[in-house]
């Protein structure tokens, strides 16, 4: 169970996202939301990258208690990752399974399903913007994330790797994993069989569905 308590994140330019009390059970989570509605600000705070007032927890970790426990349950993709230009993305994905606990067959079945293959080879700095959310969907599945959190997934592939996508985040789902996942796209909803699908305007979090 993933409970947020008391959150609040607040910029200097007035915007702020208040949340007095979510509980999401698992499964996966539609979070809906205009361009700058603050979904990639709130997963974020989730992931442990942004900082934030109130508490997070995950079947009963708290980020601010134990955040690198915290963080080995949690896996985050960007909507529009960056990454080094100087490694090629076998060095990254070597760096990041090392702090994950991912094994050379996991590695090699990522690669093969989201369609990597020898290009991991090739550095950074040479890949398209779908290229790089294709590393950054990588990364998300590393180790044995409790939640995976998937910001805008299906913008920039193809079709076909779109179809791997959700094969693999169901398969997961099926070995007990969660998922938060954003899209302001209104026929997203029939993507998947959501456990609930919530929408985020004026800095508020309200539940659609679930």
């Amino acid at each position: 169970m993933l409970e947020i308590s008391q959150f609040k994140k607040s910029y200097s330019t007035g915007f702020e996202i208040k949340i007095d009390s979510l509980q999401l059970q698992g499964g996966i989570h539609l979070i809906k939301g205009e361009n700058g509605s603050g979904k990639s600000t709130l997963l974020k705070a989730i992931a442990g990258i942004h900082d934030f007032e109130g508490d997070i927890t995950l079947e009963g970790i708290a980020i601010k208690k134990d955040p690198v426990r915290f963080r080995k349950m949690v896996n985050y993709s960007d909507a529009e990752p960056m990454f080094p230009d100087f490694l090629n993305l076998n060095e990254l994905i070597a760096f990041v399974a090392s702090t994950k606990g991912a094994d050379a067959a996991q590695i090699s079945h990522l690669k093969t399903e989201l369609g990597i293959g020898d290009y991991a080879k090739n550095p950074l700095a040479s890949y398209s913007s779908g290229m790089l959310k294709k590393a950054g969907l990588i990364l998300a599945f590393l180790g044995n994330p409790q939640l995976i959190i998937l910001d805008e997934p299906f913008t920039t592939i193809d079709v076909e790797t779109q179809d791997r996508l959700k094969k693999l985040v169901l398969s997961h789902v099926a070995e007990g994993k969660s998922f938060l996942i954003t899209s302001h796209l209104a026929d997203f909803e029939k993507l998947f069989e959501y456990s609930s699908i919530l929408e985020i305007a004026d800095g508020k979090l309200s539940k659609v569905y679930g």
